[in-house]
């Protein structure tokens, strides 16, 4: 089949969704389709301008290219999902969650701020409840994701699960005296609460984060908060690693962080499992909270330091159960049949 997977693209960021939609075309090709990725330049500030990159999605004729037909188009991320197309499947990323879950966020959402925002947030809720319907069928990447959609749209939809990358070569060593958070730097992720979680331990604990910033100000505030709580020294940032030196660095760790706040699906809880290591997350994460089984595989805490606090040190003190409960990870990941063959086969149906 000829398929094209539809997704937008902030210039210069790239995250979870781009490997997503790499990995899905590479899917794709594997199995002898012909794919392409489409992604549309998407600026989502001032909030007006999300209005005109809707329009723009719905203005785009992608039948056929080069004289030929496309046989599916896949849609992963708004607004592209929007593009119009008689045989078109979403599998869906996420929202435009400024508009649903965290529109008054204090701090991730600013489209609640602008003059015109209840207007936009509207017709972004106009949009998704008439025009969703028009797929094939509707895929989520998560649980979660699937839930936010019925609950604010009303729309059914089947959560479908795919692999981190480089799935087959996450392993496990012996534990070295730390934890790995490897998420990019970002308020969502909430860094900042294991800063504050880590001045709080008893034990010497040490965190070891490995990703670039969203944003040079969210970085440099990290750093201060790490010179004014005094874990500095407990502290290493190691910025962008390659695949390799992350996948060593959950190899070597005693357990895994996510505390993202509502996460949509992230790869750091699945890549976690695969390494045989315990994720400590928080009850309002999200999806990360579908895999990790309390006291089982992992910790599932109050998003505060206190109690992050308190998960760290056990982890820390007790390096058995951390290893035991991370080869029950392990188990978990596998007893979830999670494979690129089962998307490709849901998604071309």
């Amino acid at each position: 089949m000829r398929v094209l997977i539809a997704s937008v693209k902030v210039p210069f960021v790239r995250g979870g969704a781009e490997v997503h939609a790499e990995g899905l075309r590479r899917a794709l090709v594997d199995r002898g389709h012909d794919a392409d990725l489409i992604e549309i330049p998407y600026k989502w500030y001032p909030p007006e301008r999300i209005l005109d990159h809707m329009l723009a999605c719905r203005l785009l004729d992608l039948t056929e290219s080069d004289g030929k037909v496309v046989d599916r188009l896949i849609g992963l991320k708004f607004p592209a999902y929007l593009i119009p197309h008689p045989h078109k499947v979403l599998w869906i990323i996420h929202q435009h969650r400024q508009a649903y879950d965290l529109w008054d966020h204090p701090t991730l959402s600013d489209m609640i701020t602008s003059a015109d925002g209840g207007a936009i947030r509207k017709a972004i809720h106009d949009a998704d409840c008439e025009l969703i319907p028009e797929a094939q069928a509707v895929y989520t990447v998560s649980g979660r994701v699937s839930d936010r959609l019925k609950r604010y749209c009303g729309l059914s939809s089947v959560p479908l699960y795919h692999p981190p990358p480089g799935a087959e070569f996450f392993h496990c060593e012996d534990a070295e005296d730390y934890f790995f958070y490897p998420s990019r730097l970002s308020a969502s992720k909430r860094q900042a609460l294991v800063l504050d979680a880590l001045a709080r331990t008893k034990e010497p604990v040490r965190v070891v984060f490995a990703s670039a910033s969203d944003h040079p100000a969210y970085s440099e505030q990290l750093h201060a908060m790490c010179r004014d709580l005094k874990v500095d020294r407990r502290v290493e940032w190691r910025g962008t690693v390659n695949e390799d030196e992350k996948r060593q660095l959950y190899a070597r760790c005693v357990g895994t962080l996510f505390t993202p706040v509502d996460e949509d699906y992230g790869y750091v809880t699945l890549e976690a499992m695969l390494s045989s290591k315990p994720v400590i997350t928080c009850k309002d994460s999200g999806t990360p909270v579908e895999f990790v089984q309390d006291k089982a595989t992992g910790m599932v805490v109050e998003p505060t330091p206190d109690s992050l606090a308190k998960a760290m040190d056990t982890l820390w003190r007790n390096r058995n159960a951390a290893k035991a409960w991370g080869a029950k990870g392990r188990e978990h990941y596998a007893s979830l049949g999670i494979s690129w063959s089962t998307v490709v086969e849901r998604l071309l149906a």
